[in-house]
């Protein structure tokens, strides 16, 4: 089922061009980074994926019971039902030459979810301040995978620690993870868009 959430798509360039799913932040909706993403690979089919979740109005992918404390099974339905739509938006015929996640904040969990779940949905992947409170299961199924991490040293939502173990326990699944720093907070900065850019070109 491709339906099963509110999204806006942009054709690619050509036939079998490589897809990418892009998911917000908090508070975002699907047209977050549409403009930003033709930016960035203009080639590419552009995918934005709106959150079925409110908390207090803002969207968002699945619940939370405080700051850094999820809802574990609402994310396991968040992921199950994430995985099927991203399945069934990349079954076309041509298939997209490549698929590719780049999710921010909570559209980072969401995305870091489903590769921990099923890697075999994305071939790359760009998380923007992931924050992953809990040690996933092993996934052999990561190993050869390309992942971008950005984050800032002084981030009080995704705290640097985090985004360290998350990037250590990608590496011990075989995963190719690069990580790029900024100095500041939660903010999305300039040279996190340039890695983003270098990483995807």
């Amino acid at each position: 089922m491709t339906d099963t959430y509110i999204h806006v798509e942009y054709p690619g360039a050509s036939q079998g061009a490589p897809a990418l799913f892009l998911f917000h932040g908090t508070g975002g909706d699907e047209h977050q980074f549409t403009e930003l993403a033709a930016e960035l690979l203009p080639e590419a089919r552009r995918i934005g994926v709106r959150g079925d979740v409110s908390e207090g109005g803002a969207l968002r992918y699945f619940r939370r019971l405080a700051e850094g404390r999820y809802d574990m099974a609402d994310l396991a339905r968040a992921t199950s039902k994430m995985s099927g739509f991203v399945a069934g938006l990349t079954a076309t015929d041509p298939a997209p030459s490549e698929v590719i996640g780049l999710g921010y904040s909570n559209g980072a969990n969401i995305l870091a979810s489903v590769l921990f779940d099923s890697p075999q949905h994305f071939d790359r992947a760009v998380l923007m301040h992931p924050l992953i409170p809990f040690t996933p299961a092993l996934q052999p199924g990561l190993k050869g995978k390309r992942v971008l991490i950005t984050a800032g040293r002084h981030d009080p939502i995704a705290p640097a620690a985090a985004t360290e173990a998350l990037a250590q326990w990608l590496k011990g699944q075989g995963t190719d993870v690069t990580l790029a720093w900024h100095e500041g907070g939660h903010e999305l900065r300039r040279e996190e868009m340039l890695a983003i850019r270098d990483f995807l070109g």
